[in-house]
């Protein structure tokens, strides 16, 4: 029998908009009653934590109920106090209560002296219902390169059965984890709060779950800063096509850094052409962990962690690593720091990304390779394409966002973001133009309020004032892309 291990985000947290989304009878004032009870954290006692009792289904709020876990940080300076702001770390599966733990390393004094800032876990995550599964089952997935229709039908199999496994250790939380149902928490936060509105920041993920409230509480909120944006109307092929050129947006400017810079490890190479035999090599067996050679380094391990260096960026370090997996002395990181990416079944709730045969299948992962040739089985496309086989169709498909009630809602992006890609902002962007203003850092990673202070005090101006930036705003980059950012930014991922 194997281990039961917490899934941080995949097949939990699910990020969805549906038809049809304006205020509902089952999200009303009432069914949340009373407000926190908060007490010193156990973890750290200078934050305020507690929770609100929600129900699992907001579609039968005299059911079941589960405690979402809540951390307050309170205003520094009260008087000059503004209001609540609510916090998402993105993921899904990162802990929004230790989100706000962190938020010191993260936000401006300015921002903590005026707002109490309030992190949960979004259900099904952490401290909120955490969503299990078999941790044998999910070290058994099979081949995601099949090349017959059986080979294809076996992923749809190997999904079905995930999945009742994970409904079955869990419970009903399971099936109420989708971002509408969070959405309907965040609401039910505000109100626990005795806030007439809440001001939001959220990172990458967070920012669709931003979106829906914006939708469906617009008159409940004051501001909100978007930071990396998702675009969710865009169709399957435009997803595949999107994510795997914002990646391979990344590593070209890595190539071209490493063309110019001496703390490049691997100046002088081609850098896309060592970096694809390490992964021929890798996919024989025939590479070892740096300093043990029982350790085996998997192909999976050395794309996982050539994208997230993308993410910082950590450039010099991620150049250092791959060359000392090709055999030189170079000091090497160890290879056990990556670990698989464990929410890509939460997205197949969210987008109508269902390739019903070997063929169709191909296709997406052959366009994906086409555009991104030396990291196109890293990327969040790959993982949902062979995530989504055999699974029922999403529950909130792709649609166009509805924004009607919603104020100003400030979006930050990275020009060169290889997650959620500059594409996604413009997009979203040009579809909700007369409510969203874009701000745009014109540097590299993910997430963009940390990066430098022009970004930062146009959103701080923006929270604490009301004021946006003019929309179209640019932010030069900072000198060196490796910035040193905030631990928790690495979790947001």
């Amino acid at each position: 029998m194997g281990s039961v291990s917490r899934v941080v985000g995949g097949l939990v947290a699910v990020v969805g908009l549906v038809v049809g989304v304006g205020p509902v009878a089952s999200a009303a004032p009432g069914v949340v009653g009373g407000g926190v009870e908060w007490r010193p954290c156990a973890e750290l006692p200078e934050v305020e934590c507690g929770t609100v009792r929600v129900p699992v289904d907001w579609g039968n709020p005299g059911g079941a109920r589960f405690d979402l876990a809540l951390a307050r940080r309170k205003a520094a300076k009260p008087d000059k106090r503004v209001g609540s702001l609510v916090i998402h770390p993105g993921g899904p599966g990162p802990s929004g209560v230790e989100f706000a733990f962190a938020a010191p390393s993260w936000f401006s004094q300015d921002i903590r002296d005026r707002f109490d800032i309030i992190g949960f876990d979004p259900r099904g995550v952490g401290r909120s219902s955490p969503i299990v599964c078999s941790s044998d089952l999910l070290a058994a997935r099979p081949s995601t390169y099949p090349t017959t229709q059986a080979g294809f039908d076996a992923i749809g199999r190997y999904n079905r059965k995930l999945a009742a496994d994970c409904r079955a250790r869990s419970g009903p939380i399971y099936d109420h984890a989708d971002s509408l149902a969070v959405v309907d928490d965040v609401d039910a936060i505000r109100r626990a709060l005795g806030e007439r509105k809440i001001s939001y920041y959220g990172v990458s993920y967070g920012t669709l779950v931003g979106q829906l409230y914006a939708e469906r509480y617009g008159r409940n909120l004051r501001a909100m800063v978007n930071d990396s944006n998702l675009d969710h109307s865009v169709d399957a092929k435009s997803f595949v096509e999107t994510t795997a050129s914002a990646g391979a947006d990344s590593f070209r400017e890595f190539e071209k850094w490493c063309t110019a810079n001496e703390n490049c490890a691997l100046r002088g190479r081609d850098v896309g052409a060592f970096l694809d035999n390490l992964v021929a090599r890798a996919d024989r067996g025939e590479i070892t962990e740096p300093g043990d050679p029982s350790r085996k380094v998997t192909t999976s391990q050395i794309l996982q962690y050539t994208l997230w260096s993308l993410y910082d960026p950590s450039w010099t370090q991620l150049s250092h690593w791959l060359l000392a997996l090709s055999g030189t002395t170079a000091k090497a990181l160890a290879a056990n720091e990556v670990e698989p990416n464990p929410f890509l079944p939460v997205f197949c709730q969210d987008w109508q990304i269902r390739p019903r045969s070997l063929r169709e299948y191909t296709a997406l992962l052959d366009r994906s390779r086409e555009l991104s040739p030396h990291l196109s089985r890293a990327f969040l496309s790959h993982d949902i394409v062979h995530g989504c086989v055999g699974l029922p169709d999403a529950t909130n498909p792709q649609r166009r966002p509805r924004l009607d009630d919603a104020p100003t809602i400030l979006m930050l992006n990275n020009l060169h973001d290889p997650s959620t890609g500059y594409d996604w902002a413009r997009s979203f962007h040009r579809k909700t133009r007369d409510k969203t203003v874009l701000l745009t850092y014109e540097g590299w990673g993910h997430i963009s309020y940390i990066r430098t202070d022009c970004v930062r005090k146009a959103a701080d101006r923006y929270l604490i004032t009301l004021r946006a930036p003019a929309d179209g705003t640019r932010c030069a980059p900072a000198e060196s892309p490796e910035l040193p950012i905030p631990a928790v930014a690495v979790a947001a991922r």
